[in-house]
């Protein structure tokens, strides 16, 4: 999938004190829910509410490269790198903006892979009673897809 048509998320919110630790910098996990938030805001904005109830991460990587801290505003952003029959790949930055004299700088980026597994009846059962993956419905493929050049 070529940048320009990559369909992208953004979600912008201030560090809060229950995502950090008693020194004030952020835990890693507060990076994967500003992230999720990013990706929220894409599939709202694309009309696929039922998304996040069929589409389980199954891999998730990330980099931290700087601390944010208390009262810092964040921006996350999430872009697709890639969609497969069943799979997406999802690449992400968590950016920390100006604050108390430190200049705006990258505090994570990663990369991860949802899967399709449908819900309720929709969901593909094995023999064996494990769950698997199903094609990505077409018109959900379509709403991430259709953007036409930048």
């Amino acid at each position: 999938m070529d940048e320009c048509s990559r369909p992208s998320g953004v979600f912008r919110t201030r560090v809060e004190w229950i995502d950090t630790d008693a020194s004030g910098i952020y835990h890693n996990s507060t990076v994967t829910r500003f992230v999720e938030a990013a990706e929220a805001t894409l599939m709202r904005e694309r009309g696929l509410g039922g998304y996040f109830a069929s589409a389980p991460r199954v891999r998730f990587e990330a980099d931290f490269l700087a601390p944010l801290f208390f009262g810092q505003e964040a921006t996350a952003t999430v872009s697709l790198a890639a969609i497969g029959t069943s799979s997406m790949t999802w690449e992400f930055e968590v950016w920390g903006e100006e604050f108390e004299g430190r200049a705006r700088t990258r505090a994570a980026r990663g990369r991860y892979v949802t899967v399709h597994m449908g819900t309720g009846q929709v969901a593909a059962t094995a023999a064996d009673g494990s769950r698997r993956s199903l094609p990505w419905p077409a018109d959900w493929v379509a709403a991430l897809t259709g953007n036409g050049p930048c």
